[in-house]
C-alpha cells in the first residue's frame, strides 16, 4: 500500500513539474513573438519594409503559433505590442501567456 502511495505521489508531482515547463515555456516564446513583432511593425514605420505596421506584426505572430492582442504606433514612430501563446497540456486551462515588447528608431540624449 505505501508502494502504490509513492508512486501517486511521485506521478503527481511530474504532472505539476511538466504542467510548470509548459507555463514557462509558453511565456518565453510570448516574449519572443512579442519582441520579433515589434521590430516587423518598426521596420514597416521606418520604411524598410512595405505594408501596414500592425499587420505585418500580426502576420509574423500567426506565423509562431500566437495571437496579437494588442499593436500601437506611438507618435514618436516607436511600436508596442502585446502577443499571446497558449500553453500546452494542463496549464493551457490557466490562459495564455502574455508579453509585451516595443521597438523603434533609438533617440538621442
Amino acid at each position: 500500500m505505501l508502494a502504490v502511495g509513492v508512486c501517486a505521489a511521485t506521478l503527481s508531482a511530474l504532472l505539476l513539474a511538466l504542467a510548470l515547463t509548459s507555463a514557462v515555456v509558453a511565456r518565453h516564446r510570448a516574449e519572443a513573438v512579442a519582441d520579433l513583432a515589434a521590430l516587423a511593425a518598426a521596420d514597416v514605420v521606418v520604411g524598410r519594409a512595405a505594408g501596414q505596421p500592425c499587420a505585418r506584426a500580426a502576420a509574423l505572430a500567426r506565423g509562431q503559433g500566437a495571437d496579437l492582442l494588442a499593436c500601437a504606433v506611438a507618435a514618436d514612430g516607436s511600436v508596442v505590442v502585446t502577443a499571446a501563446v497558449r500553453p500546452a497540456g494542463l496549464a493551457g486551462r490557466l490562459g495564455p501567456a502574455r508579453a509585451s515588447a516595443r521597438a523603434g528608431q533609438a533617440t538621442e540624449g
